[in-house]
């Protein structure tokens, strides 16, 4: 086992735990911080790829057809997981985003027409008893449960954008295909949060360049290097750790302290995502 391939994916894995403290951190609203942190993200991917005299040329216009339609869900999914966090707390929203092994292994099948197996189902229902402790009264108005809801539906847009990328796009190296998902990201975003552009403060300014640059490119960097070292099953694994990170960070640096219903709904969350991505690593 690369040991440097290691050194990578925990790097990378506690680089994501602390980018969920910028949804508090930065006050603006999810979309325009995800706007905003995609024009650093994309200068220093495209600087990176040029660096390296690598090519952005897609091979023909579907891939480019396939790159926009990640870039939307990419976009969609950075909203939302920032939302979550925002309207709830960072630990509620991390722990509802990693349903997202198990929304995999029911979406994956589709692409290959092929039924879910028994023990998928299993760790669905499972998994879903960990949501439901999170939940302290199922009620609309509850921030708690908008951030769950919200963090389910940035799992489900997440699954969504690595398994189409895993079956289209797999061509294209990881730094490629995350220069033209943030591109698509910033175009996109770019109608609906312009205005806020020149009313963003200079300390935001440094938050956000901090955000796309050392929380945004280089974690995926660091996470594509780990890839090509490890294997998938193991990347996968250890990646889990990240809501142990970020609840972490949250509750020493924030103050966000979660309650035990909150730790154990998490656990069970987490344990049913390391079974799925361990055991998908075995068929695969």
């Amino acid at each position: 086992m690369s040991h440097k391939g290691l050194i990578a994916v925990h790097s990378a894995v506690l680089i994501f735990g602390l980018t969920a403290l910028f949804s508090k951190l930065v006050l603006l609203s999810a979309l325009e911080i995800t706007l905003l942190r995609s024009i650093f993200a994309m200068c220093v991917i495209a600087a990176i790829i040029f660096w390296q005299n690598q090519s952005l040329r897609l091979r023909n216009a579907k891939d480019y057809t396939i790159a926009f339609l990640l870039g939307i869900l990419l976009a969609l999914h950075w909203v939302t997981y920032f939302h979550a966090m925002q309207v709830s707390n960072i630990a509620t929203g991390v722990i509802a985003l990693y349903t997202f092994p198990i929304i995999t292994v029911f979406l994956e099948p589709l692409f290959h027409a092929e039924q879910p197996h028994f023990k998928d189902i299993a760790s669905a229902f499972i998994a879903m008893y960990g949501i439901y402790l999170l939940f302290p009264a199922f009620s609309l108005d509850n921030p708690m449960t908008q951030g769950i809801l919200w963090g389910i539906l940035s799992a489900l847009l997440f699954s969504l954008r690595n398994i189409i990328q895993g079956h289209y796009f797999k061509g294209y190296s990881a730094r490629q295909s995350l220069f033209y998902q943030t591109m698509v990201t910033f175009i996109v975003l770019l109608p609906f949060s312009f205005k806020v552009i020149p009313e963003v403060s200079l300390m935001q300014w440094g938050q956000l360049f901090i955000l796309g640059v050392f929380f945004t490119a280089l974690p995926h960097t660091l996470f594509a290097f780990s890839l090509l070292n490890l294997k998938a099953k193991t990347v996968s694994l250890i990646a889990c750790i990240q809501v142990v990170y970020a609840t972490l960070f949250a509750a020493l640096l924030l103050g966000e302290w979660p309650e035990m219903q909150t730790i154990l709904g998490g656990l069970i969350v987490v344990s049913t995502a390391m079974y799925e991505s361990y055991t998908s690593g075995q068929k695969s």
